[in-house]
């Protein structure tokens, strides 16, 4: 879809005609928030603190009127409409974790805090393919009121929002604890101890889950 002159660069290199989609402020946000899975309005509202809902729905109509985010309608009874990342969204996932990581050597912000899309791909775009063979497995964390599907295959970790499946272990928390464990605020075996963070599962699953968690923020990375 053609864009108008005042929103367009003019410019047919394929970064100014990428950026003319994607260069809006919020827009790569909101990018962001969908690479784990569809997400309702009010849920991208509330893990984008700064952003109106004013300025988020036009973000989104962008976004969908140029292929990046469809727009799903469940229907009746539920009646929620999600929205989810294109095929061709998804292709901006190595570019995203690229940013992230030329991004993390600026200096950090006085204010704010990771949200758990923030974190959890920060585990995916940290992960070790090296590591793949010993950390192989379907694991599940559930997140205040969300469930993720964590399943590492010989090279590669995939993270899905949403999504269950026969895990071999389980880690129930809440975000707040899980960003103090993965910020070095406190231990695994401290948050544990007190309640924090629960696991489920045989012990070899849960050392390996652990493993997966706290790998992209020890000090050897």
């Amino acid at each position: 879809m053609a864009m108008s002159d005042r929103r367009s660069y003019g410019d047919p290199c394929g970064v100014a005609r990428g950026l003319n989609i994607i260069g809006e402020r919020w827009a790569l946000l909101v990018v962001r928030d969908l690479l784990l899975g569809p997400k309702r309005f009010n849920d991208l509202l509330g893990g984008l603190p700064g952003v109106s809902p004013n300025v988020l729905s036009q973000r989104l109509r962008d976004l969908t009127e140029h292929g990046v985010v469809q727009r799903r309608d469940l229907g009746a009874p539920a009646r929620v409409r999600l929205y989810e990342l294109t095929a061709w969204g998804r292709q901006l996932e190595p570019i995203l974790f690229e940013l992230g990581r030329w991004g993390s050597q600026a200096p950090l912000p006085a204010e704010g805090e990771l949200g758990i899309d923030s974190l959890l791909l920060s585990i995916k775009s940290g992960f070790d393919p090296a590591k793949g063979e010993e950390l192989h497995g379907t694991y599940e964390l559930r997140v205040d009121a969300d469930t993720y599907l964590l399943e590492v295959t010989d090279d590669h970790v995939e993270i899905t929002r949403g999504a269950t499946g026969r895990a071999a272990a389980t880690l129930t928390t809440d975000l707040d604890s899980l960003r103090a464990v993965c910020g070095g605020l406190t231990t695994m075996a401290a948050a544990v101890s007190s309640g924090m963070l629960r696991f489920h599962g045989d012990q070899r699953p849960i050392e390996r889950l652990t493993d997966l968690l706290l790998a992209p923020f020890s000090p050897a990375q």
